[in-house]
């Protein structure tokens, strides 16, 4: 177990790519991670099961324990050793806001993440939409996203590099949803050698 000790986050929300989130699910328990799946509780007051989440594929609820982002101390967000932003619609649907004159909070938790340099980020396929309202988060870095956002990624000033899975310092970003597996694969590698 490569990962024993170690702390992932994943982002969820409805819409999510379901043999995706499923990968994650088994392929890093496997390795010995903590994993915690996270999301914005949308005014509800405590940490919920999510059943309202449906896939997008074959829209079958999510399963699982899911805890709120918002409000997460410093110490608490430290303690990550990767965040990983997923494929899906789950990025559109987390970087909606009330005020569009501020950032929504999901973009606010993933900018403190990428603060964190001992953290390492993986963004896969559309998650890239997260990163959209902060491009400086990307900006001049090297990397990959579902080849609908190449624009997207040229307009926030980053580097498209034409491979499955690209690696730049504590960024890991993935093509599709679909290539997860190697996406994971890059991330536990990775994990493994801290």
């Amino acid at each position: 177990m490569r990962l024993e000790g170690k702390k992932i986050g994943i982002l969820i929300e409805g819409d999510y790519y379901e043999p995706e989130i499923w990968y994650y699910k088994f392929r890093f328990k496997e390795e010995g991670a903590d994993l915690h799946f996270l999301s914005r509780m949308w005014g509800q007051t405590s940490e919920v099961m999510a059943a309202g989440f449906k896939g997008h594929e074959y829209k079958i609820p999510f399963e699982g324990y899911v805890e709120s982002f918002e409000n997460m101390d410093d110490e608490t967000l430290k303690s990550f050793d990767a965040l990983i932003v997923p494929a899906g619609m789950v990025a559109d649907r987390l970087r909606y806001t009330e005020d569009i004159n501020k950032l929504p909070p999901a973009v606010e938790f993933l900018k403190r993440a990428f603060a964190e340099k001992s953290i390492i980020k993986g963004i896969i396929c559309h998650g890239m939409w997260l990163a959209a309202p902060a491009p400086e988060l990307v900006m001049g870095r090297p990397v990959v996203s579902h080849n609908n956002l190449l624009g997207d990624v040229r307009n926030m000033g980053a580097e498209y590099v034409d491979q499955d899975v690209v690696v730049h310092e504590d960024l890991v970003t993935g093509r599709t949803g679909g290539h997860c597996h190697l996406f994971a694969r890059r991330i536990i590698d990775m994990l493994a050698e801290r």
